[in-house]
């Protein structure tokens, strides 16, 4: 062996100090309506499954939680709920349940900012063929936006609406729940090291081998820019704008984060993110927060300790709470 090949296994010794089989493996996939991406550490001899086996059951487990949880599945579960739930109780899985709860504690916790019940009007807007309801439809539907209108039932898993009107969707919620679940099945298996992101919700386990994963938040009016990159490591950050999906209309931006107090979109702000430990919060204190605006929001997020926000507003500043504010 040469001199210079020498060199070359010594580097990639030192890179690969786990073990000479260890490598990054990542994978990007369509799921749940938008850009799925799984990223992680495999140290072939501390892990008995393999990289290939380990993708296939992140992109069956978001395959698998969009057929459940997904409005333009007739057969999900979700489908079921909204067709029948206003005429019967409907029995859902624990998974299903436990998520509709969080979602109606998180509706508790932001006074109604957070509810899957805007679906009561957000169904009658479609920003492909840039169609949206006019105000007498939207004034008709706001009675039916009231997450109190939904009835879980613990002890028989059920859902009921008491509003024959009442629809839900849960795309404020149900991408941080498969990012959260896609995790779990990386850290049983054994990895230490990943990323799994799902649209703009996004979970890290561990570090970037001894540094932190650097996550960009996308700036907002520009569309291959990067507003602020942050170092992070064991943590979830979600951020909800308002240039995923929208169109414009007589210089109105229409976009798809409703405000379930008006039935229209949210224009308060322009960006959100949310940075916490659990995956499903801070997915929908994301949209939220963003519903809320820039003073009202800041002010929920300051008096909740696990959570840290970044606030994009109209006139596209940068703000932050206080946890991230250095002295």
């Amino acid at each position: 062996m040469g001199k210079f090949s020498a060199v070359i296994v010594i580097m990639l010794f030192a890179f690969n100090s786990h073990s000479a089989f260890a490598q990054w493996h990542q994978k990007s996939f369509h799921v749940m309506g938008t850009l799925a991406h799984v990223e992680f550490w495999l140290d072939d001899g501390a892990v008995q499954t393999t990289a290939d086996e380990l993708i296939v059951a992140v992109e069956q487990e978001m395959q698998r939680i969009d057929q459940t949880m997904s409005p333009y599945i007739a057969t999900s579960a979700l489908s079921v709920i909204n067709r029948d739930a206003a005429s019967r109780p409907v029995i859902v899985s624990q998974e299903l349940f436990d998520l509709l709860t969080d979602a109606h504690d998180i509706a508790v916790l932001t006074h109604g900012m957070f509810d899957i019940t805007y679906a009561s009007i957000g169904y009658q807007y479609d920003y492909r063929k840039h169609q949206k309801p006019n105000q007498t439809a939207i004034k008709q539907a706001l009675t039916a936006i009231n997450y109190q209108t939904v009835i879980l039932d613990k002890p028989s898993l059920s859902v009921k609406f008491t509003d024959a009107d009442v629809k839900i969707d849960l795309g404020g919620i149900a991408k941080g729940h498969a990012v959260k679940n896609c995790i779990a099945i990386l850290k049983n298996a054994g990895i230490e090291h990943a990323l799994i992101s799902a649209g703009g919700d996004t979970t890290l386990l561990g570090d970037r081998i001894g540094r932190p994963w650097f996550v960009g938040i996308k700036h907002p009016r520009a569309e291959e820019k990067t507003a602020v990159q942050l170092p992070l490591s064991n943590e979830s950050i979600s951020t909800s704008g308002d240039y995923e999906r929208y169109f414009i209309e007589d210089g109105v931006r229409y976009h798809h984060i409703i405000n379930p107090k008006t039935g229209d979109s949210a224009r308060n702000v322009v960006s959100v993110s949310i940075i916490g430990k659990n995956p499903t919060y801070v997915d929908a204190l994301s949209t939220a927060i963003f519903v809320m605006g820039l003073q009202q929001g800041m002010s929920l997020i300051n008096e909740l300790p696990d959570y840290e926000a970044i606030i994009i507003d109209n006139q596209q500043t940068l703000h932050v709470s206080t946890g991230l504010q250095q002295d």
